[in-house]
């Protein structure tokens, strides 16, 4: 009897032991970042969930069913300590949180906000971080609300980086730029050749893959949905609002030609001016030619054409004709750009390969465009995203942005490509 007694007391105390140990590592530290769930969280390949459950404010109203991939960057390996400022309708939400290879189970009990300690986990590398949030065997009335992915350990003593307050363009990524500086000897830049390949499987809805940047606006090739697609040619007005219907009648865009099947009209928000698409379904890994056209129209307006070549068709399309008022000039500030316009497939790649630019002058007649300077918006500039690239490819260059990979190119880098000489065989007066 006294032996049982004696190893029940050894017992008790290695107990004893045990739990103080895994009290004290799950002792809440001193959180170092407090990142926003909403401006860094995806429900990934699901735009309609998305939309409905992250918010600026965090994860709103979640059942549970479907998980939350939520990012950060250290630029160190080594310990980080996390957390969730988080609260469940229910008291009674079983939560799996997992990030580099490692998971921790945690009941959330409280009702109200609270900061949750979720433990230790060892980070192998650095660059991009996912942590994947799901619920184990959600209840039909749970609903989650998460504020903040919290940080601490060793890893937070290095740079950590995240979007901070910048819920609509953070979630967009960032946009990356190809920039095409005019020789000096030309002085009447009238045309703007490029083309564009998609590789297969970097056509994500949302990406914008625009060819033929300039002064007063853009074109390029859209994936708007899983079942549409469009060919985009855009001119800002000269007068500066995000509402087209502000524009005074002196300074609207107007429509000279258009295309066939392409809708004409205004737009806003990124400035305001006049637009046209034409929704076409083009294919990946196939070369599409971009041809713009730029000079005065008097001493007052400038006109701009824009012309889509597809090998589908054998020909050159007229997407649009616009007069610019108060302005005449030949182009300027030719550039293209990568850039995604949904929030919501922002946790995904896009890549796109740009080749052969060439610019005519009414003087000097084709130019051949082989270097380049790589820049990038906001975004990017402010460190709310580092997961954007560009650089030399195969017969020109190539841009890549979002989807969280560690890859990022120096803004500002200049790129030069091999000359091939060819330049586009293009009747100018047979053009629609």
């Amino acid at each position: 009897m006294k032996f049982n007694i004696y190893k029940v007391a050894i017992l008790i105390t290695y107990l004893g032991i045990f739990l103080t140990s895994c009290t004290q590592d799950k002792e809440e530290p001193e959180y170092t970042y407090q990142i926003p769930l909403g401006e860094n969280s995806w429900i990934s390949n699901n735009q309609e969930e998305d939309r409905k459950i992250i918010k600026k404010e965090g994860v709103h109203n979640w059942d549970g069913k479907k998980p939350i991939q939520s990012y950060f960057r250290t630029n160190k390996s080594g310990l980080v300590k996390l957390g969730l400022n988080l609260k469940s309708t229910s008291g009674n939400t079983k939560l799996k949180v997992s990030l580099a290879g490692e998971s921790h189970e945690i009941q959330v009990k409280n009702k109200d906000f609270q900061k949750v300690y979720l433990g230790e986990f060892e980070l192998e590398d650095s660059g991009y971080q996912q942590v994947s949030i799901k619920v184990i065997e959600p209840e039909s009335n749970e609903k989650i609300t998460i504020k903040e992915l919290l940080l601490a350990g060793s890893v937070t003593e290095g740079e950590v980086n995240f979007v901070e307050d910048n819920f609509h363009f953070g979630r967009r990524g960032p946009s990356v730029h190809l920039r095409y500086p005019i020789p000096e000897e030309s002085k009447k830049p009238t045309y703007f050749y490029n083309e564009i390949v998609v590789p297969q499987g970097e056509d994500v809805i949302g990406s914008y893959y625009m060819a033929n940047g300039f002064s007063h606006g853009y074109f390029g090739m859209q994936v708007n949905s899983e079942n549409e697609r469009r060919i985009l040619f855009s001119v800002w007005s000269p007068y500066e609002t995000q509402n087209p219907d502000e524009i005074p009648e002196d300074q609207k865009i107007i429509m000279l030609k258009k295309g066939d099947d392409v809708y004409t009209g205004e737009f806003g928000n990124e400035g305001s001016g006049g637009q046209s698409f034409k929704k076409f379904m083009w294919k990946t890994n196939t070369t599409y030619k971009f041809l713009l056209k730029g000079e005065p129209a008097g001493p007052n307006h400038t006109d701009y054409s824009a012309y889509f070549y597809t090998p589908e068709n054998n020909e050159w399309e007229l997407i649009a004709s616009f007069r610019r008022p108060k302005s005449s000039n030949y182009l300027g500030r030719l550039y293209s750009f990568l850039e995604n316009f949904v929030p919501a497939t922002g946790d995904i790649s896009r890549k796109a390969h740009y080749k052969n630019q060439w610019l005519y002058d009414e003087e000097q007649g084709w130019i051949e465009f082989t270097e380049t300077i790589f820049t990038a918006d906001a975004t990017a500039n402010q460190k709310h995203r580092l997961d954007y690239a560009g650089g030399e490819t195969t017969g020109g260059y190539y841009l890549k942005n979002c989807g969280f990979f560690n890859e990022t190119t120096e803004v500002n880098t200049n790129f030069e490509r091999e000359a091939t000489g060819n330049a586009p065989q293009i009747n100018f007066e047979n053009l629609p």
